[in-house]
């Protein structure tokens, strides 16, 4: 029997009904369907929805994780299922869901398709970020932003061994393709197709005329440090702050190749989604 985790967003009301219907596909394709439990009131999901098993976290031995919810939830699910072979099938209920597989309206047909396996795969490279004596991936981003009511950054960013330059923003960020089309393009940088190996490290309101956003090698290692000389940045990988860097400190973030697996429907392209995400929030 094929094994189904699910996984969805901060908002149940939102996603309830499409639980119900995910249990009903569920039973119908054969499908064990273990969901994460949510607050407030397990007891009574518990009653509501027949033949669901209860979970605490993500169980590892899944064939396949349903994300419902937006860009969050899904990129949640993929830091879950890095270097396994567990595909995320995102149903978007939030505002872009540009890594969603099918929108919420399109749930029913969604739902049986994801539990037939009916889509194709896109292998998602990731960055790995060195903080203190920690490791940490990132599927979609690493950025470092300068706190609140606090004094500008002071970066200075180094690529290959060799420094590039010292940039005074409020903040810096190092994105994948997934990621590209998050945080980097907020601060204007470049979108990178889905398939290509690199990264790109953009600005974020960089106090100077020079600084301009860097498609950097797979092979290549980013060197962050902060040469400012009082204030501590905060550092986030995938849109949650994990850390800090330090007057004087460094951290080092390398590209990591085949990370994690995202389904999408056959057919679907990378440039058609960009036309139909940021074209449609152009209107």
């Amino acid at each position: 029997m094929k094994r189904v985790s699910v996984l969805t967003h901060s908002r149940p009301s939102n996603t309830d009904e499409a639980i119900l219907a995910a249990s009903r596909a569920a039973a119908t394709a054969g499908c064990e369907l273990v969901v994460v439990e949510r607050e407030p009131d397990p007891d009574e999901r518990r009653e509501a929805i027949a033949g669901v098993v209860f979970a605490d976290e993500l169980p590892a031995d899944v064939d396949l994780c349903l994300a419902l919810g937006g860009d969050g939830t899904i990129l949640r699910a993929l830091r879950r299922y890095t270097g396994t072979s567990v595909p995320v099938f995102g149903i978007n209920y939030g505002t872009v869901g540009f890594l969603a597989a099918v929108e919420g309206e399109e749930l029913a047909a969604g739902l049986e398709r994801a539990f037939r396996g009916d889509f194709e795969t896109v292998s998602l490279p990731g960055l790995e970020a060195r903080i203190g004596d920690e490791s940490h991936i990132a599927v979609n981003d690493v950025s470092f932003t300068r706190r609140p009511h606090q004094r500008v950054a002071d970066l200075s960013y180094s690529v290959g061994g060799k420094e590039v330059g010292r940039v005074r923003c409020d903040g810096l960020v190092a994105a994948t393709p997934a990621g590209s089309t998050g945080y980097n393009l907020a601060n204007n940088g470049p979108i990178l197709a889905w398939g290509v190996e690199g990264y790109v490290v953009s600005f974020i309101a960089p106090h100077t005329l020079t600084a301009r956003a860097l498609v950097v090698a797979p092979g290549d290692l980013l060197h962050v440090a902060n040469v400012g000389t009082r204030d501590s940045v905060d550092i986030g990988i995938d849109g949650v702050e994990t850390g800090t860097l330090g007057p004087g400190e460094e951290v080092v973030v390398g590209f990591r190749d085949n990370l994690a697996l995202l389904a999408q429907l056959e057919g679907e392209t990378f440039y058609r989604r960009i036309r139909e995400k940021f074209g449609r929030l152009a209107h």
